[in-house]
Order: C-alpha cells, then sequence, then structure tokens
C-alpha cells in the first residue's frame, strides 16, 4: 500500500485501492463494466466496484470510504449516468477526494459525447429535468450536481462510442 499526506499534515491516508470504478449499472454493468474489471483484476489492479446496492438505497458510508481510499477513480459517464443519484453523489464525492488527495480522475465517455455531459444537453439534460422536480428545493444539491458533471467533462479522458466489447 502507498501512503500519502491527507487534507492535514498530521494524517496519513492508505491507499485501499487502485482503481475506483463509477457507472451506470443499467447502461453498462454486463457490457463494458464487466470486461473492464476482470481486465482489470487479471493484471493485479486492485479493483473496486460495488455491484449490492439496490435501488433506493441511500449512497452507503462505506462506498464513500472506498473512494477515499482509491489511487484512481475511473467514471464511466454513459447515457443515463445523470439520471443517477448514486453516481452523482459518487461523483461528488471523486472530485473531493481530487482536489483534497489529488486523486487521479479518468472519465470514460461511453456512448456519450463530452459536450452532452458538459452543457446537461440530450439524455442528460433530461435526467437533470426529472432531478430538478425531485429536489425542487434543493436548489443547491442539483447546482452542484450539475457542476461536477461539467467539471469532469473538462477533463482528459477516453470517448468509446458504438464498439461491442
Amino acid at each position: 500500500m502507498k501512503a500519502f499526506q491527507g487534507a492535514s499534515s498530521s494524517s496519513i491516508q492508505r491507499w485501499t485501492y487502485d482503481v475506483f470504478l463509477s457507472f451506470r449499472g443499467k447502461d453498462t454493468r454486463k457490457t463494458f463494466i464487466a470486461h473492464l474489471y476482470t481486465a482489470l483484476r487479471r493484471n493485479g489492479i486492485n479493483t473496486f466496484m460495488d455491484d449490492k446496492l439496490r435501488s433506493g438505497d441511500e449512497i452507503s458510508p462505506a462506498l464513500l470510504k472506498a473512494i477515499e481510499e482509491s489511487t484512481i477513480s475511473i467514471i464511466v459517464l454513459s447515457k443515463n449516468y445523470a439520471s443517477s443519484h448514486w453516481c452523482l453523489d459518487e461523483l461528488i464525492k471523486i472530485l473531493e477526494c481530487k482536489k483534497i488527495w489529488k486523486q487521479h480522475v479518468l472519465p470514460v465517455f461511453y456512448h456519450v459525447d463530452p459536450s452532452e455531459v458538459r452543457n446537461q444537453t440530450n439524455n442528460v439534460g433530461e435526467a437533470f429535468v426529472k432531478l430538478e422536480e425531485r429536489f425542487k428545493h434543493h436548489h443547491r444539491k442539483v447546482q452542484s450536481r450539475k457542476t461536477a458533471l461539467s467539471q469532469v467533462a473538462n477533463f482528459s479522458g477516453k470517448l468509446l462510442g458504438n464498439r461491442h466489447f
């Protein structure tokens, strides 16, 4: 395990995972993510993939801890990524870890253009309309998620189009 200096000089963080995978299960679990996870593990890369959350559950403290304890977060942005409040909560935490602990973040644009994510158009925009309806009294929460998506869409990443994996 590697150690690094955290937010305060007196705290030392230990990496538990090499990679944390953030993805929308309905879009990518049985296709791209299954192959990516297998390839990473086969190459000795300790990868966290949560496949035990059930719809309606709150994002768990264990999941947030896994994000904090990962060297790299791979965010697989798909057409329906923004429709998941879990994914958006993960994204907020990942960006926090990038800022505080310099965690590496790699966005993968899976069947979605970075400009759709950045500008919240098409499916991403539709997801935010629904999110705004659901959280109409929590404007800051919605706005922080929009800002996070725009921010991650500006990172250097990988664009994957209509390929089969």
